[in-house]
């Protein structure tokens, strides 16, 4: 169900997030450099990017429509499109800290 909610540019770059996750740690940085694919801090930020310009744009949106400029229609578009990144976003931070704890609680 969550692929259905996705918008197209996360889909973008959550499949990035995992080519490069996938690529694994010692062919990582230096894959990605020769082979012109983003690192992924690149990935993450792109991601971070997105989701503040697309709640940047519901407030905007939300604002025009105050005053009688834009439809309700582009105004319930595009809060739910920014609410649907900032799922994601919130999903994506959950499964590192997640990742980060689980590595935390690996014997040395």
């Amino acid at each position: 169900m969550i692929d259905q909610l996705l918008s197209v540019s996360t889909r973008n770059a959550l499949s990035k997030l995992t080519e490069t996750v996938n690529q694994g740690p010692a062919a990582g940085a230096a894959t990605a450099a020769a082979a012109g694919q983003p690192s992924f801090d690149n990935v993450l930020s792109q991601l971070a990017s997105s989701m503040s310009g697309k709640l940047q744009n519901a407030e905007a949106v939300s604002m025009k429509s105050m005053t009688g400029d834009v439809p309700t229609r582009d105004v319930v578009n595009a809060v739910m499109d920014a609410e649907q990144s900032l799922q994601t976003a919130i999903a994506i931070r959950d499964k590192i800290v997640q990742a980060y704890l689980e590595i935390s609680r690996m014997p040395i």
